[in-house]
């Protein structure tokens, strides 16, 4: 087994769950409900908070984890929070929009 870590790996699967959450955000798939988008936006800002404090980091920049990682938590409250259907939405489900 290799003891190395190798932070560009770990960079790469933190920026997998920074787009993901960036995109639950932005243009939630029409087959989630409210409830999976705000689960899997939670789940993947808590990854963030796992990979922000590791102390293997070099000179990669961190601040795309931060930015996502207050995003995710505002959004995911929100999106849980709701409880009334924008009009044309029979789910109750809202999509927040972020620019």
């Amino acid at each position: 087994m290799d003891d190395m870590i190798d932070p560009a790996r770990h960079y790469s699967a933190a920026m997998d769950s920074v787009n993901l959450i960036n995109a639950l955000l932005t243009d939630p798939p029409s087959g989630m409900t409210g409830e999976e988008v705000a689960d899997t936006i939670s789940r993947n800002v808590e990854h963030l908070r796992i990979m922000v404090g590791k102390d293997f980091w070099t000179s990669e920049d961190l601040q795309p984890f931060h930015d996502a990682i207050a995003a995710g938590s505002k959004g995911a409250r929100l999106i849980t929070m709701s409880t009334s259907a924008p009009s044309g939405n029979a789910d109750g489900d809202v999509w927040l929009q972020y620019s």
